[in-house]
């Protein structure tokens, strides 16, 4: 399908301020500006917009800013109702401020017409409306988690006692310890409950304002979920995996995409390409631990494990690197990680097995997928104190890492779904055609 150049159209793309959440619409509003030709504004908080190290720059993209009335980044409680309910009454009316601004202002990309917002920021839905625009929620979470989401809150919320099970048409059964971790009575996140039900009521409405959900993934990947959110008449179009598209070309035609990406966090100084490029292919596992805080237990921690991997030359610990880089690399053969959404998926665009460890949010449906569904991995088991031992991690490596049956499909499957998913973006795939489509049906 030839797309006309859209140059009348202008998206605005608002996520909140964490890591997660910002790549993927910043792979976004680039698609939409190859594709269409199109103007794109992407807005976060003001505080994450001081946050950001650099920003990626491209033709037709410009950067913005609302609030979430926390500008200094200091938050006077800690009670994330409070939290909420605060970033709701003060972005709503920033937000709006800032597309009314935009609309005034004299400059070529002209006022928005269409706003596409991501997860936890619902109420942009309603901005859009009151501003006359129509509006797309960018879920950045697995499709399958939505539509976990969505059939719990349809069939089970407010109806004690919960599931034993739920289950989606075509997958397997999904126990209480695999749903998303906030929809379980005893979770600590479990004040999200009112945002996700906005989301999913948002776009179940059927208002052809409101109703179109944007999904990061693929057709093939994730078929049944997108066919369960179809048949309960949500307007979904998968148009993923939303992932540094540059990865995928041979090492010597790497694509300028590379750098395509907005980072929080500081680069690391170290050389660990140089370092992987010293290791026999396959060999090296890629293991992501999150810094809490500076100083403190974690941070002792982290410095023994440093220490020791020096001292027996069998490994290195950098603060940052860039994932995907580290993913692609030949000496690269499995990822250790939590399973959130982004990782899930650069991993399996790159072609490496997984040893998921989850721990809240989608982590756990994205892990049973990895295992069950996918077979490009396996689950860590907890022990009974609800800690993931080293002999558990040691199991899980040798499976994914050895000679054995079950390592050798695990690599099999892995080459598969690498192959679809970059079928899925090129040209005439499927997300790229549902992408064009969509641009394409806004006149």
């Amino acid at each position: 399908m030839d797309i006309k150049h859209h140059h009348h159209h202008h998206f605005l793309l608002v996520s909140c301020p964490a890591q997660g959440h910002i790549n993927p619409t910043l792979q976004l509003a680039k698609r939409l500006i190859e594709i269409g030709g199109t103007h794109v504004t992407y807005a976060t908080t003001i505080h994450s917009l001081t946050q950001i190290k650099s920003f990626p720059s491209l033709e037709g993209l410009s950067y913005a800013s609302f609030s979430d009335g926390f500008d200094d980044g200091i938050k006077p409680t800690q009670d994330p109702n409070l939290i909420m309910s605060e970033f709701k009454l003060v972005g709503s009316k920033t937000l709006k401020a800032l597309i009314e601004k935009i609309s005034t202002s004299q400059d070529h990309s002209g006022p928005v017409t269409f706003l596409i917002y991501s997860v936890l920021l619902p109420w942009a839905a309603e901005v859009a409306s009151d501003c006359g625009i129509p509006s797309a929620f960018l879920c950045i979470q697995s499709t399958t988690s939505f539509a976990l989401c969505h059939h719990y809150f349809n069939h089970f919320h407010n109806c004690p006692p919960f599931p034993n099970s739920i289950t989606i048409e075509g997958l397997p059964p999904f126990a209480p310890t695999e749903l998303p971790s906030f929809l379980l009575p005893t979770s600590p996140h479990v004040s999200f409950i009112p945002t996700f039900q906005e989301h999913i009521q948002v776009s179940g409405q059927g208002k052809p304002n409101s109703s179109l959900v944007l999904l990061n993934t693929f057709d093939a990947l994730e078929e049944a979920a997108i066919k369960a959110l179809r048949s309960a008449s949500m307007n979904v179009i998968p148009i993923g995996p939303l992932v540094i598209t540059g990865f995928w070309e041979e090492s010597e035609n790497q694509s300028s995409d590379a750098g395509f990406r907005c980072d929080l966090f500081d680069k690391s100084e170290d050389d660990y390409l140089q370092w992987l490029d010293s290791k026999p292919d396959c060999s090296v596992c890629l293991c992501v631990i999150w810094e809490h805080e500076k100083g403190g237990d974690q941070e002792a921690q982290i410095m023994k494990i440093k220490n020791r991997l020096k001292i027996k030359e069998q490994g290195l610990v950098v603060p940052w690197c860039s994932q995907m880089e580290v993913l692609r690399h030949k000496s690269v053969g499995c990822f250790v990680m939590h399973c959130g959404w982004n990782s899930t998926v650069e991993s399996l665009v790159a072609g490496v097995p997984m040893v998921g460890c989850a721990q809240f949010s989608d982590q756990n449906t994205n892990a049973k997928l990895v295992e069950e569904v996918w077979g490009v991995g396996v689950r860590a088991k907890e022990n009974e104190e609800g800690v993931i031992g080293g002999a558990e991690i040691k199991r899980c490596l040798e499976i994914v890492m050895g000679d054995g049956e079950r390592g050798e499909e695990i690599r099999r499957n892995c080459e598969k779904w690498k192959g679809l998913a970059k079928e899925a973006v090129k040209e005439g795939g499927s997300s790229d055609y549902n992408l064009r489509h969509f641009i394409g049906g806004l006149g």
